[in-house]
């Protein structure tokens, strides 16, 4: 039986990929910009925030904790339970980070409620800007691909959006299989669906608990950080994959 390894670029592991896992936040999509995410909330509550109030409240809004940003600074104690369900139930993770939101004294009636919704919707994210060609080239090439990623809500519509859908062949997300990564049932659930073996499966993430999969029996590939809608070292994925990089 072969270790489980964790993969670097440029570096394959020992054993033939068979089967992609991707995370989805900080790997094949990243939240939008901070200022605007402020600015387009407000709008859709039916206040123009100009650019410099829109960049204070963002700044005083990423300290109280965004989904897809920072981890918040302090979670109160009203909503240490939430916080702990947050991406196992829908109900949680709205109570979570609306809650956050609301410490915020914004001026803006219902601005917590409508930052919210920007999650929900695929203009509130950007993909990678290798996100759509890898994946294209691993279904070419007939390798399934999941996304696993500590949600509590449905990102399939996102990729409709974005009309990768079709490329994703299935999804383990945290609420609905009632476990969060780095738990190895979620990667297991994955492999599941797609009905190939762990040893035979690479997770690509972006935190330790992506890696958390190498428990699992997977190989691992941990891509840098990067900035929304740059390319963040995806082609990598398909060296080990596919044995050549994306057309």
């Amino acid at each position: 039986m072969h270790e489980p390894a964790v993969g670097v670029p440029g570096r394959p592991p020992s054993r033939p990929v068979e089967a992609v896992l991707f995370d989805f936040h900080g790997t094949l999509a990243q939240v939008e910009d901070a200022v605007r995410w402020v600015t387009q909330g407000a709008a859709s509550c039916g206040v123009d925030l100009d650019r410099g109030r829109a960049t204070v409240l963002a700044d005083r809004l990423l300290t109280a904790g965004r989904a897809g940003g920072p981890l918040p600074a302090r979670v109160p104690p009203q909503l240490a339970e939430v916080w702990a369900e947050r991406d196992l139930y829908p109900h949680a993770h709205r109570a979570a980070y609306t809650g956050l939101a609301a410490t915020v004294d914004s001026g803006v009636d219902g601005l917590a409620e409508a930052l919210y919704e920007r999650l929900l919707v695929a203009d509130g994210w950007l993909p990678y800007a290798d996100t759509a060609a890898t994946l294209r080239t691993l279904h070419a090439a007939g390798v399934p691909v999941a996304v696993v990623s500590n949600i509590g809500f449905d990102i399939r519509p996102h990729f409709a959006a974005w009309g990768l859908a079709d490329l994703v062949d299935a999804w383990a997300l945290s609420y609905e299989v009632g476990r969060c990564k780095p738990d190895p049932a979620i990667f297991h659930r994955a492999c599941g669906m797609l009905r190939v073996d762990p040893e035979r499966t690479l997770m690509v993430g972006d935190t330790p608990a992506d890696a958390g999969a190498v428990r699992a029996g997977c190989a691992a590939l941990v891509l840098p950080a990067a900035e929304a809608g740059r390319a963040n070292g995806l082609a990598a994925v398909l060296d080990l994959a596919t044995g050549g990089p994306a057309s």
